[in-house]
C-alpha cells in the first residue's frame, strides 16, 4: 500500500527533506489457532487492510530521529552506537529492537530519520506491534539495501519482541504480516514455517469488532501461560505441545493434576486447537460454512473454559454473532485474549444485521462502545 502524500508532506515538515524510502506491513487477524503458535502448532491468519508506514531517508550521522505521528507526535533521537531501551516513549522499543537485531546479523546501518503513522487499533489483538516491526524492517533494509526473505524478516521481529521488548510470542503475527496473499488466509505450520494458503469465500466478509476492553500483552498473564504449556510439553517428554496428543495428555491428567489442575487445561486447549485449525482449512477450502461455524464456537469456548484467557465482554460478543449467524458463519475471540477483539466470518447480505444486533445491545449490556472493522484480505510486506 502506498503511502499518501499527506505522509510525504508530514515528513518534509518534520525533517526539511524527502522522504527517500516508504514501507508498509499489514496487520493481521487470526481466524482460528490462538495460543498454538508459541507451542509450534497451526493457525490460520490473514493479512488485513490495517497497517503501518514508514517513511525513512538517511543521514550523515549515527543518529536515529523517529516521529511517530499518531502517538500524539511524540518524537525520539538515539544513536545507534548506544541503544537502551527506553522506560518512557515504550513505542520506540520496536525501532531500537529492530535495529539492535539487524546489527547482530550484520547488516551495515546508517543512521536515518524515520516517521511512522499506523491505523491497526492499538491494544486490541489484531498486531500492531508485528505490522510495526516488519515495516520498519522493510524500510530498513530499502534504506540501507540489503534484502531478507519473509520469513527471515518475521524470525528477525519475533526475536525483536522475545529479546528487546520482553514478549514471548510465537512467529504467527510477523509471518502473516510479511507472507499475507491478498483474498486469502494463510496456513502456517509455526515449527517448519511452512505454509499454504486457503482462498476466502467471495461472498464473505470478515468482520472484526473491538470489543474496547483495553489488553496488554506484555504482561505475566501471557507469559505464565505460555510457560504452563512448556511445562506440560516436558513433564510428557516433549519438545513441545505440538507433539503431544489428547490420549497422552488424558493418561498424564491425574499427575498433572497433583502439580497444578491449570495444566490439563492449558494444554488440552492448544492440543485441541491444533486440530481445529487443520480442519477449519479444509472447511474454508470446501466453503463448508457450517463445519466452519463449529469450530469457530468449540475454539472460542476453549479459549474461555481451557485457556481462561476471554472476558465477559468477549464472550457477549460472541453471543450476539453466533445468534444473528447460527450455521452460516462463525464468531470467536481473537488473539491473545484478556481483552481486544472477537473476529466473525460471515455472508456479506447479514452484515448489516450483525452490526445492528451490536449497536442494540452491546453498550447497554458491557457500558462499552465496540468498534466494528470490515476487512479484507491483504499482501504482506514481502510478499511477491
Amino acid at each position: 500500500m502506498q503511502a499518501s502524500k499527506t505522509l510525504y508532506s508530514h515528513f518534509r515538515q518534520y525533517f526539511d527533506q524527502e522522504a527517500k524510502v516508504s514501507a508498509y506491513a499489514p496487520g493481521r487477524v487470526n481466524l482460528i489457532g490462538d495460543h498454538t503458535d508459541y507451542n509450534q502448532g497451526f493457525v490460520l491468519p490473514a493479512a488485513i487492510n490495517f497497517g503501518t508506514h514508514v517513511l525513512a531517508c538517511k543521514r550523515q550521522d549515527s543518529l536515529i530521529n523517529v516521529v511517530a505521528l499518531d502517538i500524539n507526535e511524540q518524537s525520539v533521537c538515539f544513536d545507534l552506537n548506544d541503544i537502551q531501551y527506553d522506560t518512557r516513549f515504550t513505542w520506540s522499543n520496536y525501532v531500537r529492537g529492530v535495529l539492535l537485531e539487524l546489527k547482530s546479523m550484520g547488516f551495515a546501518i546508517q543512521g536515518a530519520d524515520i516517521l511512522i503513522s499506523g491505523d491497526v487499533p492499538q491494544g486490541a489483538g489484531l498486531s500492531s506491534s508485528a505490522s510495526l516491526e516488519i515495516a520498519l524492517i522493510s524500510a530498513f533494509a530499502k534504506l540501507n539495501q540489503f534484502e531478507l526473505s519473509g520469513v527471515d524478516a518475521a524470525l528477525t521481529g519475533q526475536k525483536v519482541e522475545n529479546n528487546f521488548v520482553g514478549c514471548n510470542c510465537g512467529i504467527m503475527d510477523q509471518l502473516i504480516s510479511a507472507l499475507g496473499k491478498k483474498s486469502y488466509a494463510m496456513m502456517l505450520d509455526c515449527r517448519s514455517l511452512t505454509y499454504d494458503y486457503a482462498k476466502l469465500p467471495d461472498d464473505m466478509a470478515i468482520m472484526i469488532v473491538n470489543s474496547n476492553v483495553k489488553r496488554e500483552l506484555v504482561d505475566s498473564e501471557y507469559n505464565t501461560r505460555r510457560a504452563q504449556c512448556e511445562q506440560v510439553a516436558a513433564f510428557c517428554h516433549k519438545s513441545a505441545l505440538r507433539d503431544v496428543n489428547l490420549a497422552e495428555l488424558a493418561a498424564a491428567k491425574t499427575a498433572l493434576d497433583a502439580i497444578n489442575p491449570e495444566l490439563y487445561q492449558r494444554a488440552h486447549h492448544v492440543i485441541s486447537e491444533n486440530e481445529r485449525t487443520q480442519l477449519a482449512l479444509s472447511a474454508l477450502n470446501e466453503n463448508d460454512m457450517k463445519s466452519l461455524s463449529a469450530l469457530m464456537a468449540q475454539s472460542h469456548l476453549s479459549l474461555k473454559e481451557d485457556f481462561a484467557v476471554t472476558t465477559p465482554e468477549l464472550d457477549y460478543l460472541v453471543e450476539l454473532l453466533s445468534d444473528v449467524l447460527g450455521e452460516s458463519g462463525g464468531a470467536r475471540m481473537t488473539g491473545g485474549g484478556f481483552g481486544g477483539c472477537v473476529v466473525a466470518i460471515l455472508p456479506k447480505g447479514m452484515v448489516d444485521k450483525a452490526k445492528q444486533v451490536i449497536a442494540q445491545n452491546y453498550q447497554q449490556h458491557t457500558g462499552l462502545m465496540a468498534d466494528i472493522y470490515l476487512c479484507s484480505a491483504e499482501q504482506g510486506a514481502f510478499a511477491c
